[in-house]
């Protein structure tokens, strides 16, 4: 059985907001924290632009300055009545290497109140690293985090063991907005990379940052690849090869016309797409993997108690994204100790991960408590597609999306292109024998996790056993709970006994 979290805390949950002053933007996310679960529920970005001039004049960008201050005027306003201790609020590379950073951060405390503390490059490296643990425990490897003015690299070790560096070479340090000298910035990049590449060589590296979340967005949209989520997106080192040398080689109105860009990055796109070219060639690099999750997560990530930090963020995710009023908290952590016992019998699919997938779907079983009944398994088909949940890369969202249809339907496969583009028929197949399992459970119990402890299911060669305590049998063996059975049996490719 997986390890819970506290319920009764996670249902109050908590907002806690972290200001991130940066090199390029100055942004402002209110998180919904529920256990190890992270909810953006607010979000705002202004590109200020602060290290622009950085590496001409070794101040901030006077102009910068000023729609910075401006923005942090609002954002406190917008935290209005918060305590200090729900806020966090930090600066980057550029306040931390500008001749005058420390004069703004006065600024902003006399303007706004607001106490900004200075990430070291250490400390920046650290939490960048822990934001990828925070968004995929289990991610192997090495974090890149790109700004505007600074690239931190980190091997990952867990959370107590973490070894990072950062380097010069935002593209604000290599020179954006001024157009790109490929050829001169590259030796400008491998001199840098040069001494640290055996240190930091490593075929798996996570991309963290705004720039290489738009390069991962673009190569969706060039592959037409059907779930626009960024979050665990992978691409392979020769896709990401042909990708980076393909922006290097447009021009800004080139890429003005290419949709779903940010016109904010025009100017520094192709420097972003240069140093993760250098990257991919000096680390070797096979598979690149991008974290929505970074330095703002990771100071989260840091202030959870430790026993929280050890929870699962899918599990809790999913648990917490199906926590509605009315209906038992109970029933997911039931429904996988009903369930489990079967699925552990099968091959596993996703390697270690069986367990937590299964986990994971029990606690969807009443995501569509509240929809439409004629329309609950397209509804919480694409919720789950679509849901901010950490803690899964793209395969395994599909597969959990896939079981929460077959939750609510016995229609064999959801009508989505994405999951016969990400999904093995196996994978498919045994999504719809986890959901129909799921479904079976609700509807034999009706809802009662109490109920599911009075019977069973167990397999015994080429049949699909549904078992009743003695006593119970008329209770719980009807005529929707056979039906449902019968759905589970042909899912599994069984013959249905009651006993």
């Amino acid at each position: 059985m997986w390890p819970r979290g506290d319920s009764a805390g996670r249902a109050e949950g908590r907002q806690a907001a972290v200001i991130d002053v940066g090199s390029n933007s100055v942004r402002l996310v209110i998180y919904r924290v529920d256990g190890r679960a992270l909810w953006t529920i607010y979000n705002e970005k202004v590109v200020a632009g602060l290290g622009r001039d950085l590496p001409a004049t070794g101040r901030l960008n006077a102009e910068g300055v000023e729609a910075a201050i401006s923005a942090l005027r609002r954002f406190r306003s917008v935290l209005d009545g918060w305590r200090a201790d729900e806020v966090m609020a930090a600066a980057t590379a550029a306040v931390r290497e500008a001749a005058d950073g420390k004069a703004f951060l006065k600024r902003i405390e006399a303007e706004t109140g607001l106490q900004v503390r200075t990430l070291s490059g250490e400390e920046e490296a650290r939490y960048a690293a822990l934001g990828v643990i925070c968004g995929q425990p289990d991610a192997e490897g090495v974090v890149g985090d790109l700004g505007g003015s600074s690239l931190e690299l980190v091997r990952l070790n867990g959370m107590a063991h973490v070894e990072g560096v950062t380097l010069p070479l935002g593209p604000f340090s290599l020179g954006a907005p001024k157009p790109l000298n490929a050829e001169r910035m590259k030796r400008v990049i491998d001199e840098n990379l040069a001494p640290l590449a055996s240190r930091y060589a490593s075929p798996e590296f996570h991309a963290v940052g705004g720039a290489w979340r738009n390069l991962a967005l673009l190569h969706m949209q060039l592959a037409d690849y059907p779930l626009h989520v960024a979050h665990q997106y992978e691409i392979g080192r020769s896709d990401a090869l042909e990708l980076v040398r393909f922006v290097q080689r447009q021009s800004r109105s080139s890429l003005e016309g290419i949709e779903g860009l940010s016109k904010k990055r025009f100017d520094t796109l192709p420097y972003s797409a240069l140093v993760l070219e250098r990257l991919v060639e000096r680390l070797g690099v096979e598979r690149m993997i991008v974290s929505a999750y970074g330095v703002r997560e990771g100071m989260l990530l840091e202030a959870m108690p430790p026993e929280v930090r050890q929870l699962d963020p899918l599990i809790e995710g999913c648990e917490a994204l199906t926590a509605q009023r009315g209906i038992s908290p109970e029933l997911g952590h039931a429904l996988e100790a009903w369930v489990a016992p079967l699925f552990e019998k099968l091959p596993p699919l996703f390697g270690d991960r069986d367990a937590v997938l299964t986990a994971a779907a029990c606690r969807l079983a009443d995501l569509g408590a509240r929809l439409h009944p004629d329309h609950r398994a397209d509804l919480a088909f694409q919720q789950v597609l679509r849901a901010p949940l950490a803690g899964m890369n793209h395969p395994e969202r599909v597969y959990l999306a896939s079981v929460a249809f077959s939750r609510h339907t016995a229609t064999p496969q959801p009508p989505d292109a994405s999951v016969a583009r990400v999904l093995s028929p196996d994978r498919r197949q045994r999504a719809r024998a986890l959901g129909s399992a799921i479904r079976l459970g609700c509807d034999l119990s009706g809802h009662n996790p109490r109920l599911l402890e009075k019977s069973s299911i167990t397999v015994k060669g080429d049949r699909l056993e549904l078992n009743a305590l003695a006593g119970w049998e008329d209770m719980l063996l009807g005529e929707q709970t056979t039906r449902r059975g019968q759905s589970l049996a042909q899912a599994l490719k069984l013959k249905l006994v009651l006993n």
